[in-house]
């Protein structure tokens, strides 16, 4: 091999490294953490995650099982407490090996609602290690089946036939015992202490540990003495299994690297790395959104999608003649606003002044004071620069079924004027819709009917999010967009509370300084198959939720305003407007007032 061939893997090999090492603090939400590939920092050592050894450069390094392990172990160091994990563990082996896979599933449930490619990540390592599975010994068959079911119950882990047939009779025994107890469970994942105890108990219940005991003595055959040695030997070996397995966690058939024989069908520049920097990952990490508690069902059936692509040009072209009708209509009106708003964005950007000085011009709106009393002394004023930063403004419109007729064409006139006026001020305007694919559930509902309807589900339908217009996107290009908003059967349920989570993770891989989000709604969030199948305020009080965090948490400036509802019970900075014709004033107003210079706000 070439000298450059060798400099090249190790190249490479260390920018795996630094990936995976970035990858690690932003999900585990420490930047204090210690990466160690294979043994080389001691055991002791704090913060301290430990991943198998890359120290040989080969042809074959499989990076998404290495990225699985680290990933998983990230989330245990994130979201699990040792002195409460600790307090419940249970007696026996056996039972703690199963009640740290608890542990470790219940931490992967908590994160990969966040971090899908993590999902992804875990989902894909497990798939191709139980295909791999030679189970001998019974207490491997308890072990994998109670990691199996438990994946299967709380990750939507789906197996293939050969495994449910070699785990069969164990997972029947696992179901009867936890079936019951599974939905308590699932309540309290976000409760360390209260799903540790729950978890322990049941694991002690099962007397594992004295059921294994039995099947060994049952086997041997030897004298007392013979039989005892046999015993001890036995306890070491199961001794020595589970400190590999708390040690390893997940990191049972992940390939030896350095003994890994060479693929020569296979270049060097086959093997691609990631960038080390995974700016994705670090603003995940934080996308918390302040509501653990809120799932979904199924994302499976879910889109985003650009207006163009719901709708022939054609199509499009006709519905932009309608709303261009109404635009004609509301000629003065439109010009009346859209002067206001570029005179006084444009003077924001330009000039502002400081009063009451000793020198500079002659301020003349203080001369009367000068002539009812001389001795007042002249005031001055000089023109100051005021820095207009680099700005994004998103405008998310709900297109829910109580919006149809004169509300979602108002909306669509004043969003089409914002676009317009703004993009003549140089800042980046953003036109987004929300609504569901289907009335009552669809494809969602489905799916949790054909699975014999869990309690609880979560959200239950088919999230349609539609981009009409893009940051990057000229008015002009977008403009027959506008009218898609106008076409019958398009509007359906509302569920704001995603529809924010969406528009903010948007917001967020953009690079503009200032960045606002206005809402236009009409009232709280609405989906007849989600709120029929969970408690009454579900979506209500993740709205409630993700509102908060955004209006605490980031830096977007956040408004809403409300057509014909109030929704200051919602939002902080919210108006309620009772007049449909009212609302491109209000839009004008509250957008140009945010362009006063506020204090930022503090991001924990």
């Amino acid at each position: 091999m070439s000298l450059s061939k060798v400099e090249s893997k190790k190249e490479k090999l260390e920018n795996f490294k630094t990936a995976i090492s970035s990858t690690v603090r932003s999900i585990s939400n420490s930047q204090k953490i210690e990466i160690s590939f294979g043994n080389n920092i001691s055991k002791s050592e704090k913060n301290l995650i430990e991943l198998p050894a890359l120290q040989q450069i080969s042809d074959k390094i499989n990076y998404d099982e290495i990225r699985a392990i680290a990933d998983s172990k990230s989330l245990r160091y994130r979201f699990s407490n040792k002195e409460i994990l600790k307090k419940y563990e249970p007696e026996g082996k056996i039972s703690k090996k199963l009640y740290g896979i608890s542990e470790k599933i219940r931490c992967e449930k908590i994160g990969t609602s966040y971090f899908k490619g993590v999902k992804n990540n875990i989902e894909n390592f497990y798939q191709k290690r139980i295909s791999n599975l030679d189970l001998k010994s019974s207490e491997d068959k308890i072990v994998e089946s109670f990691e199996n079911y438990l994946r299967i119950k709380f990750l939507d882990f789906e197996n293939d036939n050969s495994i449910d047939r070699k785990l069969k009779s164990y997972k029947k025994d696992l179901n009867n015992k936890f079936k019951n107890k599974i939905t308590e469970l699932k309540d309290v994942t976000l409760e360390q202490e209260k799903f540790n105890s729950i978890i322990s108990k049941l694991i002690n219940d099962m007397k594992l540990d004295e059921n294994i005991d039995e099947e060994e003595k049952k086997d041997d055959v030897n004298d007392n003495n013979d039989k005892q040695s046999k015993t001890d030997n036995q306890e070491q070996q199961v001794k020595e299994k589970d400190e590999k397995y708390e040690e390893m966690s997940i990191d049972s058939g992940v390939p030896d690297l350095e003994n890994e024989t060479k693929d020569s069908d296979k270049s060097d520049e086959e093997i691609e790395v990631e960038n080390s920097s995974r700016p994705d990952l670090k603003k995940k990490a934080s996308l918390n959104f302040g509501d653990l508690k809120y799932k979904t069902y199924t994302e499976e059936f879910d889109e985003v999608i650009k207006a163009e692509d719901l709708e022939e040009s054609i199509e499009l072209a006709r519905l932009r003649k309608n709303l261009d009708q109404q635009l004609i209509q509301l000629k003065n009106f439109i010009s009346k606003l859209a002067n206001k708003l570029q005179r006084k964005l444009l003077a924001k950007q330009n000039r502002s002044w400081n009063f009451d000085l000793e020198e500079g011009l002659l301020d003349t709106s203080k001369l009367p004071r000068i002539i009812m009393d001389p001795l007042n002394s002249l005031s001055f004023k000089k023109e100051k620069d005021i820095e207009f930063k680099d700005t994004l403004v998103t405008i998310l419109i709900d297109n829910s079924g109580s919006m149809r007729g004169k509300p979602i064409s108002v909306a669509a006139i004043c969003a089409d004027i914002l676009s317009r006026t703004l993009e003549r001020c140089a800042v980046k305007v953003e036109i987004l819709g929300f609504t569901t694919k289907h009335w009552k559930g669809g494809s969602s509902r489905e799916k949790w009917m054909k699975n014999n309807k869990p309690t609880l589900p979560g959200r239950l339908n088919d999230l349609r999010h539609i981009i009409y217009k893009s940051a990057d996107t000229p008015w002009r290009q977008a403009k027959n967009n506008m009218g898609l908003m106008l076409k019958e059967g398009l509007l359906k349920e509302n569920i704001d509370g995603e529809a924010l989570k969406w528009a903010y993770s948007k917001m967020n891989r953009r690079k503009e300084e200032r960045k606002i989000l206005m809402v236009i709604s009409d009232g709280a969030p609405v989906d007849d198959s989600t709120l029929s199948t969970n408690t009454s305020d579900y979506l209500e009080s993740n709205l409630k939720k993700t509102v908060k965090w955004i209006e605490n948490k980031t830096n977007i400036e956040l408004l809403a305003i409300g057509i014909g509802h109030d929704v200051t019970r919602y939002y902080n900075q919210a108006v309620k407007i009772t007049d449909v014709q009212d609302l491109g004033d209000v839009m004008i107003n509250q957008l140009t007032d945010l362009f006063v210079e506020k204090n930022k706000k503090t991001i924990h």
